[in-house]
Order: C-alpha cells, then structure tokens, then sequence
C-alpha cells in the first residue's frame, strides 16, 4: 500500500512537472509585426469601377520566422474609405527583415472618384493614411495581431519586386 502510494505521487510529480513545460509552447515572447502601406496603384478608375493595387510592407523584428497567413484590413487615404476586405496570402517573412507583397482591390468609389483620383495623382505632396484590420500569423495554430496604424505614403517610394 505505501509503495502504490509512493508510485502515484511520483506519477502526479511528473505530470505536474511535464504540464509547466507545455506552457512554454503557449507562451510567447515574440514582438508583434508591424504592417506598413507603402504605395496605392491607380489601375484603373472609371465612374463605376475603381481598380487599385496596394503595396504593404510586413516587418518582423523576432529571431524567428514569421508565417502570414491573411490579412483583413480597412484602408483610409485622408478621409476616404479607399477599400476593406480580406487577402488570403501565405508567405514567410526571415527573421529581422521585410516581405513586400501587393494586394488587387476593386472598388466603387463613384461619389468621390474625381478627388481621389487627384490625391492619388499629386507627386509633390505626401499622402496620409489609415491602415486597421487583422494580420493572421503562424504556422501551425493561427494568431491574429490587430492593426492600426497611421502614417504617410510618399509618392516615388521605391517598391521591389
């Protein structure tokens, strides 16, 4: 009786002391990617169909890999509402480094084309922006990391392919 005593404290010892190192599976460290819109692309702009193409740029500050998955997003350019929706994309980004990739968006923009179109088209003066939404990461298990950021698009920004 007092060894399948002992036996069954060892075996709660041991289950105890394996569960704390599941928790380091869980826990993570990891610093959050940040999501940059670098450049908006006039496609094409008609009175009932507006094409663009948005440049974003995905940062990973961590020592490991980044896997993305999707993107769910709002962009805001001044005060227009340019487009929301989802882009599905796997791609991985290195560690401490930057992954370009391009999102096509189709929208109707219809009431305010003409001063978009204009914002988009003026070289000489930086264009604030509004970025929200989700950025799905992970390999395996997904985690979603929200977004908002505020910034400027510099017309001329160099975009690699």
């Amino acid at each position: 009786m007092i060894g399948e005593l002992r036996a069954l404290r060892t075996l709660c010892l041991l289950g105890a002391l394996s569960l704390t190192g599941c928790a380091s599976w869980f826990s993570d460290e990891s610093v959050d990617p940040t999501v940059h819109l670098v450049k908006v692309e006039v496609v094409k702009a008609n009175l009932l169909e507006q094409r663009f193409t948005l440049h974003l740029r995905v940062d990973n500050p961590n020592d490991s890999d980044l896997t993305v998955r999707r993107l769910t997003y709002k962009v805001y350019l001044e005060r227009f509402l340019l487009s929301e929706g989802e882009h599905e994309h796997w791609f991985t980004v290195t560690p401490h480094s930057s992954r370009f990739f391009k999102v096509p968006v189709r929208t109707n923009l219809w009431p305010q084309i003409r001063d978009v179109v204009k914002l988009l088209r003026k070289p000489e003066r930086p264009i604030p922006y509004r970025l929200e939404g989700e950025l799905e990461i992970g390999l395996f298990i997904g985690q979603d990391v929200h977004l908002k950021r505020n910034g400027v698009i510099i017309p001329g920004d160099f975009i690699p392919e």
